[in-house]
């Protein structure tokens, strides 16, 4: 335990140091753990202690990406998914390929192949089906750098060669505070909202000098105030339309009127839609939610998850009324509901202990890795069942999801840290070439096909580039080329199908 903590830690330190501009964040406790294990190759914690750690990781990123990942079966998405299914494929190919030619064993190539395609839970399954072999870890640490590095460097590499042209991101939402033309004739809120542009929102207004709740049937009429929410380039035409924005009309006068955030804490309104949670006993709107970083229009249909920050307008003074009614505890972004992930991930298990057999017999089965993945996209993707909530908040799902990979990773490397610099002494030029050409090989047939055949737009490209090569790294660097976050779209597409994708290969190779 005290190697595993060490190697974390160490970890997670050199993690921080830029490497050509990348961060290699948890992963780099790989390279920590191969040290210890090098100088100390009895500290190895047992090999159910790894395979626990990327049972966490799995469960949580199933969980976290479930939603997008079936959404991503309808539109474009089916189309990102199959490209970049070609490329896993190609790569799989390559790597049996060069391992052949360089003479290495097979395991070691199936770690190559799951290192290049920066793959935790594909290394998994190769130590799997290699019996527990360390070859798998070996060929996976010495491809694992240009896993994560490479696809950076292609993706700025295509967009200097071809002066790729980057869409303008989408833009954020905004609120205005509208004063009416003085000639507009008396009209409800509710006939105003029917003539304004679609996802733009009545939150207020102002009439006779008062903030109050815009109310359907309440009339205003020429030189009162609305405040109205929604896409930038929406709400300027509904200011042209209805009049001229004066900031601080509403926003200044807090008397009769003001905005709250609270936190939603209370496990009662988990799972709960909008439209049929329950309200305090006086009138209120919301105005946003707001869930991580992400910032959500308050439609009837959606579904509130336990941490998720309501902006709120309700009369001023009914703050402590809403904080009670909500919760509003800091615990709720960290609450995780044991139930449902104790039940979740022993049926995860059950689902990857079944052998799916293969025509001309044989088979293969999903495995410690592979079940827990797809039952949590199942869960993730349904929220809640037979009134159990399945999701979590995302502050406690990426906890979850980084302690457990970096316990995979600790122990699958201080177990494997003697043989691998054996192996680096006497093959590591060869091995790393080969990575080399098994990452091209994913990252190309991403590119070139999406590009100049799909004509998929440069920023979903590379969000499916980073979802097909798989480490947050990737993604993170393939904003910062974009100068948005329009890539994690595709990433959060892409990246749990090809998790499932690597596990099968990998057997597929070995077998």
């Amino acid at each position: 335990m005290l190697a595993l903590f060490i190697a974390i830690g160490l970890g997670y330190a050199l993690g921080q140091l830029p490497v050509l501009g990348v961060t290699f964040g948890a992963g780099a406790v790989l390279f920590s753990g191969l040290a210890i294990g090098a100088v100390a190759p009895r500290a190895a914690p047992p090999g159910l202690v790894g395979t626990l750690g990327l049972l966490m990781f799995l469960y949580g990123t199933g969980i976290q990406y479930g939603p997008q990942c079936v959404a991503g079966l309808k539109g474009p998405g089916l189309r990102w998914i199959l490209l970049a299914l070609l490329a896993v494929v190609a790569a799989l190919f390559a790597a049996q390929a060069v391992g052949g030619l360089l003479g290495l064993p097979v395991a070691m190539s199936a770690g190559m192949f799951a290192g290049a395609g920066t793959s935790t839970s594909a290394l998994q399954a190769a130590i799997t089906a290699a019996d527990g072999s360390p070859q798998p870890t070996i060929g996976y640490a010495v491809a694992y750098p240009v896993g994560v590095i490479g696809p950076i460097l292609l993706m700025g590499f295509m967009l200097r060669l071809f002066r790729l042209e980057i869409p303008a991101p989408a833009p954020a939402l905004r609120h205005a505070e509208v004063t009416l033309r003085p000639d507009m004739p008396s009209r409800t809120v509710a006939e105003i909202a029917a003539d304004l542009p679609e996802g733009v929102m009545v939150l207020a207004m102002r009439h006779e000098h008062q903030n109050a709740p815009a109310e359907p049937g309440a009339r205003l009429a020429g030189g009162d105030g609305l405040l109205i929410l929604g896409p930038p380039e929406a709400v300027d035409q509904a200011v042209h339309r209805l009049g001229e924005e004066e900031e601080g009309r509403l926003g200044k006068d807090r008397a009769a009127y003001d905005m709250v955030r609270v936190i939603v804490s209370r496990p009662a309104f988990r799972g709960r839609t909008l439209a049929t949670m329950p309200m305090p006993p006086f009138p209120i709107r919301v105005a946003q939610v707001r869930r991580g970083d992400a910032v959500m229009l308050p439609g009837p249909e959606l579904e509130l998850e336990y941490g998720d920050v309501l902006v709120l307008l309700a009369e001023s003074g009914r703050r402590p009324e809403l904080a009670a009614h909500f919760g509003d505890s800091v615990k709720g972004n960290a609450e995780l509901s044991f139930v449902s992930i104790g039940i979740g991930m022993a049926f995860g298990l059950l689902v990857g202990m079944v052998s799916i057999p293969l025509p001309g017999g044989g088979g293969f089965s999903l495995g410690v890795a592979g079940g827990p993945l797809v039952v949590a996209l199942i869960l993730g993707w349904r929220g809640s069942t037979f009134g159990i909530g399945w999701r979590m908040p995302v502050a406690a799902n990426m906890v979850l999801r980084n302690f457990g990979l970096s316990i995979f990773l600790g122990q699958v490397a201080i177990a494997s840290g003697r043989p691998f610099v054996e192996t680096v002494a006497a093959q590591g030029p060869a091995v790393l070439a080969g990575a080399a050409l098994v990452l091209a090989t994913i990252v190309l047939t991403v590119l070139l096909i999406g590009h100049f055949i799909l004509r998929i737009r440069v920023d979903d490209l590379f969000g499916v580039c980073a979802g097909a090569t798989g480490n947050p790294a990737i993604l993170a660097g393939a904003n910062r080329l974009l100068g948005s976050d329009r890539a994690d779209v595709g990433y959060a597409i892409v990246f749990p199908t090809m998790t499932i994708a690597k596990i099968v290969a990998v057997q597929f190779l070995l077998g």
